[in-house]
């Protein structure tokens, strides 16, 4: 396989910067689907929660059927996914104004599920197939392999300071550039066999040695680490651009910290060589919280700078770590627990992150101008309630009129225009409905207009602040385990022959966001 590994790799590299292109231009899009559609923050988190979602499930299913089908079948697979995706975003606005605000919001949904199933199966694959190319140096190749996914970060941050100039959905759909090229790839070079079809270990024997107490505490500990990480990277975009009063500082803010994630993560090695890769996870989870909490506290660019800087360098160890953590612990095991952890982390920020986040935000938006402007809240509450797990029934926003007012109904303008004499028409009703209250309404635009943006302002900094809790969750869950393995002689990595030995700088050099080892070793024993 020496003659077409390269390929190979840069097939898998490509998956995840479609993967981050999708992810950042899907973030930087809130804003104008709230305005355009008229979404609550909460629907909007669902939408991109449910990605999440599905990313966190397939990954979890392709661990199970990967050795059964073969690489290649699912990267194809895969590429159907990311096109059918990028068709259905496409109907959008046809479906809006055929079939109302209801129908859009399921076709999103599920365009976004369906392009994260796409995402899933090529993180599902893209490991174990690394792994397989480059044996004699599977860390260091995962490293380069998972850089893609800041490096997709980057390039859809960029793409999100064309919005406005472009149609969003071009802009959403250039994910299909680097997935053609993917997709080309796979289906004109030969893949290797995988570990399993080799003569590697049962799933049941893997599934056997997770089955442990820290294996459990790591799951729970990754969980947050997909909420506070993911799910704070579907509102970032919006949230800084938001407490900046400008959408392009924010998207720069964005590319900035996800370059300096993308930089960071090669030099990982030498840090973990040094503190270990539990004491990397303590440090950082410190470092988001208080990134985070200053993210929600401070203004002017030179402190939202400083504070992503700081929020950026936290976030950036904590899932290939964590990863790497289980392949250091679970060697034997580590394909199946590292699609596991995958999983869990992906499925926690879209049931927990996305909507959490979004839902801190109505709270607090809506709790805010209707104490200090309650007539300001009739006019412009949403006409549905939204809820979050255990927490209070709340009435948001309606992003709409809130999308109105913001930029002196100028897109409502833009509209009406569009529809010309066709605004009698059944599918322009939401927009005769909404001019209605507009007209109704203008009047006291000049007094509704600043305690509207300001409960805007204050949820999004009471989420940010709110959210810097779970990091510091983290932290604490982090140096119980390094307590623990203290009481045992410290922290020491597990090798094929069951024996442990200090981490080594060529054991620890990086691991990748949802890399997999693959090697064929013994069992844990937990601390």
């Amino acid at each position: 396989m020496t003659q077409n590994r390269t390929a190979l790799l840069w097939a898998s590299f490509l998956t995840l910067i479609a993967a981050g292109m999708g992810f950042a231009v899907r973030g930087g899009l809130l804003k104008p689907w709230s305005q355009e559609f008229g979404f609550t923050m909460t629907e909007l988190g669902q939408i991109t929660g449910g990605g999440l979602i599905g990313f966190g499930i397939v990954i979890l299913l392709c661990g199970a059927i990967i050795d059964k089908v073969g690489y290649k079948v699912l990267l194809m697979v895969a590429l159907l996914c990311h096109i059918i995706s990028a068709v259905m975003l496409f109907a959008a606005k046809p479906v809006y104004l055929s079939s109302g605000q209801d129908a859009t919001y399921q076709l999103l949904f599920w365009s976004s599920f369906i392009f994260a199933v796409g995402n899933g199966i090529c993180e599902g694959v893209i490991n174990p197939l690394v792994a397989a190319l480059y044996p004699e140096q599977k860390t260091h190749y995962l490293n380069i392999l998972h850089a893609g996914w800041p490096g997709g970060l980057v390039i859809g941050g960029l793409l999100c300071l064309l919005i406005g100039q472009f149609p969003w959905e071009i802009l959403l759909a250039t994910y299909l550039i680097p997935a053609a090229v993917y997709g080309f790839i796979t289906m004109t070079n030969k893949f290797p066999q995988t570990e399993v079809q080799s003569g590697g270990i049962s799933y049941g024997g893997m599934l056997t040695n997770c089955l442990v107490p820290f294996f459990f505490v790591i799951l729970i500990a990754h969980a947050m680490v997909g909420y506070v990480e993911l799910g704070t990277d579907s509102w970032i975009n919006k949230i800084t651009g938001a407490i900046l009063e400008s959408p392009a500082k924010g998207a720069m803010l964005f590319i900035y910290t996800s370059t300096l994630m993308f930089v960071l993560r090669f030099f990982a090695g030498p840090i973990v060589h040094r503190i270990s890769s539990l004491g990397l996870l303590f440090i950082s989870a410190i470092i988001g919280a208080v990134g985070l909490y200053m993210l929600g506290s401070v203004s002017g660019v030179v402190m939202m700078v400083v504070a992503a800087t700081i929020y950026g360098i936290g976030k950036t160890f904590l899932w290939p770590t964590m990863l790497g953590v289980v392949g250091e612990q679970f060697p034997k095991s580590s394909t199946l627990a590292m699609a596991i952890l995958g999983a869990v982390g992906m499925l926690s920020a879209g049931f927990l992150g996305g909507p959490g986040i979004g839902y801190k935000q109505d709270y607090y938006a809506s709790a805010d101008l209707e104490e200090k402007a309650p007539e300001t809240f009739d006019r412009y509450k949403a006409g549905n309630k939204n809820q979050f797990l255990i927490f209070p029934e709340i009435t948001g926003l309606d992003g709409r009129k809130v999308g109105v007012i913001s930029d002196n109904a100028e897109t409502l303008k833009s509209d009406l225009e569009i529809a010309g004499d066709r605004i009698s028409e059944e599918k322009f009703q939401s927009l005769r409905e909404l001019n209605t209250w507009w007209q109704e309404n203008k009047e006291h635009a000049p007094k509704d207009k600043p305690p509207v943006s300001n409960a805007g302002l204050f949820g999004s900094r009471m989420a940010l602040k709110l959210t810097a809790l779970v990091p510091g969750v983290m932290a604490v869950i982090y140096l119980l385990l390094i307590l623990g393995f203290k009481m045992k002689g410290g922290y020491k990595i597990v090798e094929d022959s069951g024996a442990t030995h200090e981490p080594k700088d060529d054991e620890v050099a990086g691991h990748g966001r949802t890399g997999a080892e693959g090697d064929d070793a013994t069992e844990h024993t937990s601390p």
